[in-house]
């Protein structure tokens, strides 16, 4: 005679989920066991996650005449670098907005008119680059003028 085959060990199923999970942690690493984190080297800053905290850059791009301009390039990049980090377009109503890390550093700001040109005709130039200082998770407001 034979006997059935779940009286001799009983599956993983039935076990209870207290059982089952002292099981997992003695197996994985129980309380004896310490945990460490990986290493992780310290290189340049990563990409925001949506959870991370910001700070915000918003601005507005003015016409000659102060309208908003729609279409402008906006460039952002920190003081100590050579190159702009972030290349913006100006929207509908000549806003930008550019999430940087919440800490304390310094940005130039600025609109690339290569191209850009009045309906008569004529370029446009930057009145002057805008700095801003961001401490925190804060938002800081500019205006980019722009003249003939």
């Amino acid at each position: 005679m034979t006997t059935p085959r779940s009286l001799l060990a009983p599956p993983l199923a039935s076990l209870s989920s207290l059982c089952l999970c002292l099981l997992l942690v003695c197996f994985f690493g129980g309380p004896g066991l310490p945990v460490v984190p990986p290493v992780v080297a310290a290189s340049a800053p990563q990409k925001l996650k949506p959870t991370d905290h910001y700070a915000l850059i918003f601005g507005t791009v003015w016409g000659p005449d102060d309208h908003p301009l729609y279409g402008v390039k906006v460039k952002i990049r920190r003081v100590r670098d050579k190159k702009p980090k972030w290349e913006l377009t100006s929207d509908h109503v000549g806003e930008f907005a550019q999430r940087v890390p919440a800490i304390k550093d310094d940005y130039l700001v600025w609109a690339d008119l290569k191209g850009v040109k009045t309906k008569d005709g004529e370029r446009l130039h930057l009145a002057q680059k805008v700095a801003v200082h961001v401490e925190y998770d804060e938002r800081v407001d500019i205006g980019l003028h722009l003249t003939r």
